[in-house]
């Protein structure tokens, strides 16, 4: 299932990975895009999305509804 997040927070590479850390922490198989620029991230993934991103939450970023 495609899941699109507007995250906000990242800045540079080193919040790309924890981003995609924090994704792989719920579902280690789940693929990852991300947009810095755009504040976009793409999760495939048939994990819950509350849980794909509350796992971001706790890595510092805010994720919109």
């Amino acid at each position: 299932m495609n899941q699109p997040f507007t995250v906000t927070g990242m800045t540079c590479g080193h919040c790309e990975m924890a981003v995609r850390r924090a994704v792989r922490s719920v579902d280690p198989q789940a693929e990852v895009k991300i947009d810095r620029a755009a504040n976009w991230v793409e999760v495939q993934s048939e994990q819950p999305r509350n849980a794909l991103a509350a796992a971001i939450r706790e890595e510092g970023y805010t994720v919109a509804e």
